[in-house]
């Protein structure tokens, strides 16, 4: 069901608040305004004085002194409205980061299952594509608001000292800018928020189809014209919507402009009908005057136009903003320092919604002892990993490390605690001594290579033209599954964890590249405590504790040796009767 987009009148105020923050810089564009507006209503008057007394009677020094005063308001306030610009954008540009920011840190503190749920592009476009739409409203918005505010009225001041009967006439227009302002906003916002909407949904398929894999997916199944396809029709799409945006209350506003270039001539026509004299300096003064009332005024409806229709990327942000972390970081973390590794489950529960995953689970891992999780696919092997590394938090029990449950360790102290290797290791596209680095931001070239022969990846790494500046590509896709694996034992090497999750490091393996991998990982184990899940049972026989996961229980445990022997699943698993592919279990 589509989320109902959130009321204006509950979203201006948390727009309001972003710049609570900057409100002495907003005074300073403040005052800068109120300034310039004032500068900005006295060249008419020095017209009217021109025009009724310096020229008729020949007064040169007036007329001379008259128009250098003008030149030199002109000039201050060309000079008062580049620094109000410079000072608008600074705070804009901070909000936009500080928001971008605030979105950013946000998702970093959910939970994994947010992300298997939400396209990537999705959220780039709310990161990028909504916050950079708002730019317009932060940067400028405030600043014409309040100097065409400002404007407004001391072009009604001084119009009211020339002539307050002419002065209504101006006034009588001001209620349909209004009307058209709030129509033209209304009409924007549900086609701007229409209009993102379509901008993440071609980023998704950007981002889906322009990956590695994604490019290799559509080759391998003759899927690049109809992806193609797909995107010139959602590019087609967004280009009527965005014609759509730009057009809303188009109309409209071109018939203000209209009213705009023949209030002059009313004025006149006004004037006329009064019967009583006017002198020339004075209407041509209202109508300048008049020009910075109704000028100000329709920048005031374009830009109300333009917050209206922006109302809804601020939703779009809000709504990512206010979803809740169900993977919070505690307030008052508690310190673990020394760790030594002894992890326990304590009647695990865990399960997606209401659907039961694990169900009470206790296992007792002593420091530097490995235990080993096996059972068909489904069994939960895999989520019990991800409740110790909290990227999912447990439904009913604990897990503890050194007594201390992981609720209570703020995330990088869990981090650092625990070292996780899967059968998919991700590296960025960067070198290789940047991906291994991620481990240990400061190591040394030493100790890169000392953690790379460990790996027993150094050798390959050193035979490459640049060495550890080779740019691993994507994904790492200039390695292989193997080669890769032994980049992410090596950078986990470097960060030496006394904890180790090994989640099917080497399921996707061949048996040669395996039995390589095998040997990274066991110098990786030595001294730690190591928790293997696996499908292969020939890398779990050296464990000293192994578990049988089935429907979520544990339905055996022992050694290797006690398990074989005892006639259950396990060594069913092992004669390969088990009722999955017996390849997986040998």
């Amino acid at each position: 069901m589509k989320k109902q987009p959130a009321r204006p009148a509950a979203i201006r105020p948390r727009i309001v608040r972003l710049f609570a923050p900057h409100r002495a810089r907003l005074a300073v564009i403040a005052l800068l305004v109120l300034v310039s507006a004032a500068v900005a209503t006295v060249p008419p008057l020095l017209i009217r004085l021109i025009l009724d007394d310096a020229l008729p009677h020949g007064r040169t020094g007036l007329l001379t002194l008259l128009a250098l005063v003008m030149i030199a308001l002109t000039a201050a306030s060309t000079a008062l409205g580049v620094f109000q610009a410079h000072q608008s954008m600074i705070v804009g540009q901070r909000i936009m980061s500080g928001l971008r920011t605030e979105v950013y840190a946000h998702l970093q503190r959910m939970s994994l299952g947010f992300f298997t749920r939400t396209h990537t592009g999705e959220v780039q476009s709310r990161i990028s594509n909504d916050i950079g739409g708002m730019d317009t409203v932060v940067t400028t918005a405030v600043t014409t608001v309040l100097g065409s505010g400002a404007t407004v009225l001391a072009a009604l001041t001084a119009m009211t000292l020339l002539d307050w009967r002419l002065a209504l006439v101006s006034l009588a227009l001001l209620p349909l800018f209004v009307w058209v302002n709030n129509r033209v906003g209304r009409e924007r916002r549900e086609i701007v928020r229409e209009r993102y909407e379509k901008v993440a949904a071609l980023t998704t398929l950007i981002e889906e189809s322009l990956s590695v894999s994604g490019f290799l997916l559509g080759r391998l199944l003759g899927r690049s014209r109809a992806v193609t396809e797909e995107f010139a029709r959602q590019s087609t799409a967004l280009g009527e919507i965005s014609v759509r945006t730009t057009m809303a209350g188009r109309w409209r506003q071109a018939g203000l402009q209209v009213v705009v270039a023949a209030m002059p001539v009313l004025i006149y026509w006004a004037a006329g009908l009064r019967g009583s004299p006017v002198t020339v300096g004075t209407l041509v003064a209202f109508a300048a005057l008049q020009q910075s009332l109704l000028g100000p005024a329709v920048q005031l409806t374009q830009v109300g136009a333009v917050v209206q229709s922006s109302l809804s990327l601020f939703e779009r942000v809000f709504e990512y903003l206010d979803l809740p972390v169900d993977v919070p970081e505690p307030s008052s973390p508690t310190p673990l320092t020394a760790a030594r590794g002894h992890v326990r489950f304590e009647r695990v529960h865990f399960g997606y919604g209401d659907e039961p995953v694990l169900r009470d689970i206790s296992l007792d891992v002593r420091p530097g002892t490995r235990l080993a999780v096996v059972g068909p696919t489904g069994a939960g092997k895999t989520s019990l990993g991800y409740l110790l590394l909290r990227l999912h938090d447990v439904t009913a029990g604990r897990i503890t490390i050194d007594g201390v449950d992981v609720r209570d360790l703020d995330f990088e102290t869990l981090a650092r605690t625990v070292g996780a290797v899967s059968q998919d290791s991700h590296l960025l596209h960067a070198t290789v001594a940047e991906n291994l680095r991620l481990g240990k931001p400061g190591a040394t070239d030493e100790e890169l290579v000392e953690a790379a022969r460990m790996a027993h990846i150094h050798d390959l790494v050193a035979s490459l033209p640049d060495g550890y500046a080779t740019v691993v590509g994507e994904r790492g896709y200039r390695f292989s599954g193997g080669e890769k694996q032994r980049l992410a034992i090596a950078r986990t090497i470097l960060r030496d964890p006394p904890v180790l999750l090994l989640d099917e490091a080497t399921s996707a393996l061949d048996t040669r590249t395996e039995r390589a991998v095998q040997e990274a990982l066991a110098q990786l184990s030595q001294n730690r405590t190591t928790i293997t899940i696996a499908h292969r049972l020939s890398t779990v026989r050296d464990a000293d504790q192994i578990i049988v996961l089935n429907g979520g229980r544990i339905a055996e445990r022992g050694s290797h040796a006690e398990l074989a022997e005892s006639g259950g699943e396990y060594s069913s698993m092992l004669a390969g009767t088990a009722p999955v592919r017996a390849e997986e279990w040998r």
